[in-house]
């Protein structure tokens, strides 16, 4: 059970959270229609970076949607998941050299979605981590 009760808007659990009040959940969907809509970023792409981040954030319910990959051959996923990770872990301490790299395979562009993106997620994974969103489906088992 989450640490609060269902809000009276919004269709899944996590849209219920934030469902007490109207317009944030309003205002938050919209930004999530854009992401998932936007051309810049595949939706494959997107997939595994916010699998990546529900690791990190410590959602539970974003976690029990599937764990990212173990090894990322395609050297653009990688770039773009090796920097997720960093970003996740501290924003602040990014390298030049991880941006550096992103641009060998990403637009301007395709570099500020993916900021924007990581951000959005891991606020989105860490509201579900302090409201302790439960999964609705089992957690993935590791090494099973």
């Amino acid at each position: 059970m989450s640490r609060l009760a269902p809000g009276p808007h919004g269709h899944t659990p996590f849209e219920q959270l934030l469902g007490h009040n109207a317009l944030i959940l309003e205002r938050w969907s919209a930004l999530e229609e854009a992401f998932s809509t936007a051309p810049g970023l595949p939706p494959r792409l997107r997939e595994e970076l916010r699998r990546t981040l529900a690791f990190i954030n410590g959602c539970a319910y974003c976690m029990a949607k599937g764990a990212p990959a173990t090894e990322h051959p395609d050297p653009r996923e990688a770039a773009a998941v090796d920097f997720t990770r960093q970003a996740a872990k501290d924003p602040r301490a990014v390298p030049d050299e991880a941006f550096n790299r992103l641009r060998e395979h990403f637009t301007e562009a395709q570099v500020s979605e993916l900021c924007a993106y990581i951000s959005f997620i891991s606020a989105a994974q860490r509201l579900g981590a302090l409201l302790q969103l439960e999964p609705v489906c089992e957690l993935p088992v590791h090494g099973a």
